[in-house]
């Protein structure tokens, strides 16, 4: 008798264990740094076979048709899914970090009995002065962060450390691709890889938001070819999770950081520099083949979502909301619109851009806009300099670098007849009912989590108090201020006319 007891117990306790030991989900963040939502094949991407472990990776989980990012350059982005802060809430407004005490995901991971990884991009991914990784390793020790191999290497290392130390794991795996500068088979970055497959200029297909040259051909076909090796990176990276035995226990996020690093992309709020592909794969959880086509979702989401999945307690203030209910296949209230956010680009020069989005349309507010600050960022390189060269033939590419340089203060856009952002409908008298709805909208919005440049809307029209504010927030303006003369294309922009 006493010994069928102490059998019901051990079978009891180990029952007990292995459902503890269910319980504690392993989370895998897997980024792409730069990456075009439009470039998968699941998102309608038409170059051929350009990702094929993402697209088989879809199929077994569900796509977010509407997933952005709530900054659309790389540190404030990471600082948002770091902290699940606004960068307004937690001080990375920038490339900076937040501000002392503010909670971050690792720290939170290891308090809960987790091991905490990182592959890539480790400072960016690394929004606070206190927070530490339990494994980390970056760019120099994965090729310059584009070798495949190296990161299937280092994930083995970790799911086998992690197996050891029979701990679940928080893994953040950071590609480097496809960054700049982009993959040319002809002068590979040195500790690259080449990838599995190389393209050719007559292989590309132009995004609408850019003309189309054959120098932005040429360096679109290079961007293609780091594409590839970001897909044959993340399917090595699914490769060693399998063969870890943990897969089934780990619930997989796949996203970019921002869009594509050209003009009209990346470090700024139109809609194809903060859309991002959102794939989510929990075996036993969610679907295989799901599809959420309606519900806006962001990086915000992602701390409060993984918090839920786990069990894991985390910090009571955070900006974002867990998706569960829409993995689960339901419904959520509220994700009909979706806000995004520049403050300060790289050489924190405070350029600050606010959007409100939804199906259909998209307004925009550049408080910096004040016909004299010129813009710039890092994203130029051979696309910038062949519409430079074709402007001066060809008015509306004239016009395109024009709004590029020196934007306007306000703009508004039809997404559904025009996602690509080509004409400005903030003049339009047919439309200025939407247009002060949406002002509206993104002012609540500013209002309801404290962002510093409410007043500078609300005092849109008076220059003098929007530069008060500028200078409060983010300090002189680093960028040059002066130019000699407006091109013709400025009138044709203001009118919202194709710019």
């Amino acid at each position: 008798m006493r010994l069928s007891f102490l059998l019901i117990l051990l079978f009891l306790g180990a029952s007990f264990s292995e459902a503890a030991t269910l319980k504690r989900i392993n989370v895998l963040l897997f980024t792409a740094d730069d990456l075009h939502a439009e470039s998968l094949g699941v998102y309608g991407g038409k170059v051929p076979d350009l990702t094929p472990n993402l697209d088989r990776f879809a199929g077994q989980g569900m796509l977010f048709n509407r997933g952005h990012v709530n900054v659309a350059i790389c540190a404030p982005c990471r600082a948002v899914i770091g902290t699940g802060l606004l960068s307004h809430n937690s001080g990375a407004m920038g490339f900076m970090k937040a501000k002392p005490g503010t909670p971050d995901v690792s720290s939170t991971f290891q308090k809960a009995g987790y091991l905490t990884g990182i592959l890539g991009k480790v400072g960016h991914s690394t929004p606070t002065t206190t927070m530490r990784w339990d494994y980390s390793f970056d760019q120099k020790d994965l090729g310059n962060g584009r070798d495949p191999e190296a990161y299937y290497q280092r994930c083995v290392a970790f799911f086998k450390r992690c197996a050891e130390e029979e701990k679940p794991f928080y893994f953040m795996v950071n590609s480097h691709d496809p960054h700049r500068p982009y993959c040319n088979p002809e002068k590979l970055t040195r500790g690259a890889a080449m990838p599995s497959r190389v393209y050719r200029p007559d292989e590309v297909v132009v995004p609408g938001f850019l003309p189309d040259l054959p120098g932005v051909r040429a360096e679109l076909a290079h961007y293609q070819n780091s594409t590839r090796r970001l897909d044959d990176t993340f399917g090595r990276v699914m490769r060693a999770l399998e063969e870890s035995g943990a897969a089934e226990n780990t619930v997989v996020v796949f996203m970019s950081d921002n869009g594509i690093a050209v003009p009209f992309a990346k470090c700024n709020t139109w809609y194809h520099s903060a859309r991002t592909p959102f794939l989510v794969r929990w075996p036993g959880h969610v679907k295989a083949g799901a599809r959420d086509l309606t519900h806006f979702v962001s990086g915000v989401d992602l701390l409060p979502t993984f918090l839920e999945i786990t069990g894991v307690a985390g910090p009571a203030q955070l900006d974002g909301r867990s998706i569960l209910p829409l993995l689960r296949g339901g419904d959520q209230k509220g994700r009909d619109v979706m806000f995004t956010q520049i403050d300060s680009k790289a050489g924190d020069d405070g350029v600050p851009m606010r959007c409100v989005q939804d199906a259909r349309y998209a307004y925009i507010y550049n408080p910096f806009s004040d016909g004299k600050h010129v813009y710039r960022n890092n994203n130029e390189g051979l696309t910038f300099a062949a519409m430079a060269d074709a402007a001066k033939a060809d008015a509306d590419i004239a016009a395109r670098i024009e709004l590029f340089r020196y934007r306007v203060p306000e703009e508004f856009y039809d997404l559904r007849n025009d996602p690509d952002c080509l004409h400005n409908l903030i003049g339009h008298t047919d439309h200025q009912a939407a247009i002060g709805d949406y002002r509206g909208r993104l002012e609540d919005w500013m209002k309801r989590t404290g962002d510093p440049m409410l007043e500078a809307l609300r005092n849109k029209q008076d220059r003098s108090r929007v530069d008060e504010l500028l200078l409060k927030t983010y300090g002189p303006p680093k960028g040059k201020k002066e130019r000699s003369a407006k091109p013709a294309a400025k009138k044709k922009r203001d009118k919202g006319g194709k710019a």
